[in-house]
């Protein structure tokens, strides 16, 4: 009997993503196959979700619609809606789709291949959407998209209340993972090949709140120094109320926690931030990436930005290039501000005018290109250990070359070395070249480091099918660094709740 096949559609942040290598996990674990790329569709399609935006629901519902003819035209299909639209819809989505098979929020991923076999057996939708964590979704079974780098979570859920998000709404309040729990299955990783992690949280260094130690965070960086055999640790995104010196020092003597911070700003007025609901201020955050930069003095420090935010005014505008200036991001992720129904911001007086909010996203947008390349351009004559990366650098066929991340996360391109070198193994390199973007190596590289976690890579190339099981791979632990669109389509950083 062939086996039923699944297709995973994934919106958002990495929060999501990581839920989709579990869906995977789970959905693998009862017997289905992932569809391959060029298959004309699948048994089994599921949608997770983001709600963070606007027009989430509408793109939601307009995937839904060109499913449903496909699905008329192929019995015994299934179409299994989860996320953070899910949860907060619920009965909605099959009163607008009715063609839909399942719907499951955030806090009940486990009950997927259920929740599908009963619907087959019913021949009816099944809602359940559970109000709190039924149990940490780490325990689940994941089907990890990499094999040389991996999301850990260390909690989930958050206790901010920002007036601009939805999340802690629809994923709850902040439940922290025992610190044993974590260093496991970072051990297990590392067994299995892993060389990189990344920790994963809401607002992951508020981590502690929950188990009632203020310094639990920086003693899960010490912790994961001790670990032998992992390489990179990283770990987003920060809340800068919950930034203390502890973190700094832990992530200055750690060797393996790597001199990058992801930190989101917001807004660089005081006044914006306070109407946000952010408990810090501008001098704050500056003082922060002062610290930062005095202990890591090479630190690649990149942020989240919202242009426009009810009330925002040319002055207060001006406070956030004046941040930009002085933090000199490597990079930054700026975003229009986007009505989140249900949020307080929504219902605020001075909603900005849609080409005011424009022309301001392009001169911060112009700002940080300048900054950026500028930045970049200080890497040039340095020689850094790129740990080689799977599909970061989509020319590379064309230029013959090989792509990865420095220590500091900037993407490296360099010239493909005689020897063979395959994603998870690292390679040294000089920088010759520096764009907005990107860095180029453009000479030899100067050693080949074959790893575990290339050996785990060409095993996996060697056994794609391979059944899923607790801890197999992940991505790395930003978003993808590139060019900010005119328009901005993606979610922030980790929902943009820190």
């Amino acid at each position: 009997m062939t086996a039923k096949t699944y297709e995973l559609r994934t919106f958002g942040c990495q929060m999501n993503v990581h839920d989709s290598e579990r869906m995977a996990g789970l959905l693998e674990d009862a017997g289905y196959v992932r569809a391959p790329k060029d298959a004309d569709g699948a048994d089994v399609v599921v949608f997770n979700t983001c709600a963070v935006r606007e027009n989430a629901d509408n793109r939601l519902y307009g995937n839904l619609g060109q499913l449903a003819p496909k699905k008329a035209a192929r019995p015994g299909m299934q179409i299994a809606v989860g996320g953070c639209l899910a949860q907060k819809d619920r009965d909605t989505i099959v009163r607008k789709a009715p063609w839909v098979d399942v719907v499951f929020g955030t806090h009940n991923v486990g009950k997927l291949p259920v929740l599908l076999e009963r619907a087959r057996v019913q021949e009816e939708a099944q809602v359940e959407i559970a109000e709190s964590l039924e149990a940490f979704p780490s325990t689940l079974p994941t089907r990890r998209e990499s094999a040389y780098a991996a999301w850990v979570s260390v909690s989930v859920g958050c206790n901010n209340t920002c007036t601009f998000c939805i999340v802690p709404q629809l994923r709850g309040k902040e439940k922290d993972r025992r610190p044993g729990d974590i260093l496991a299955e970072v051990e297990a990783l590392v067994a299995e090949g892993v060389s990189e992690i990344t920790l994963l949280g809401q607002n992951v260094n508020a981590y502690g709140s929950d188990i009632g130690d203020r310094e639990a965070f920086s003693k899960l960086l010490r912790a994961c120094g001790r670990i032998e055999g992992l390489e990179r640790v990283r770990f987003t995104s920060p809340h800068p109320r919950d930034f203390t010196d502890d973190v700094i020092a832990a992530m200055a003597e750690t060797p393996n926690v790597m001199p990058q911070l992801h930190m989101p700003l917001q807004s660089g007025s005081s006044r914006v931030l306070k109407a946000m609901r952010r408990s810090y201020r501008q001098e704050r955050f500056l003082g922060i990436i002062e610290n930062v930069r005095a202990a890591m003095p090479d630190a690649a420090v990149s942020t989240d930005i919202i242009v426009g935010f009810p009330g925002e005014t040319e002055e207060d505008f001006q406070e956030t290039l004046h941040v930009v200036r002085e933090a000199r991001f490597a990079q930054a992720f700026t975003f229009q501000y986007s009505k989140r129904p249900g949020t307080p911001a929504a219902e605020m007086d001075g909603q900005i005018p849609k080409e005011v909010v424009q022309e301001r996203y392009e001169r911060l947008v112009a700002l940080q290109e300048e900054i950026s390349w500028e930045e970049n351009k200080k890497q040039v004559g340095r020689t850094l250990e790129v740990l080689v990366a799977e599909g970061e650098g989509r020319k590379d066929d064309a230029t013959h070359r090989l792509s990865g991340r420095a220590p500091d996360n900037r993407l490296v391109h360099f010239t493909r070395p005689d020897e063979p070198v395959r994603p998870g193994d690292t390679v040294t390199v000089e920088v010759t070249y520096a764009a907005p973007h990107h860095l180029l190596a453009e000479g030899p590289a100067t050693a080949v480091r074959r790893t575990r976690a290339g050996d785990a890579w060409e095993w996996r190339q060697a056994a794609p099918q391979e059944p899923a099981g607790p801890g197999q791979g992940v991505m790395l632990g930003l978003p993808t660094v590139g060019a900010p669109a005119p328009l901005p389509a993606a979610e922030q950083g980790a929902c943009g709740t820190c």
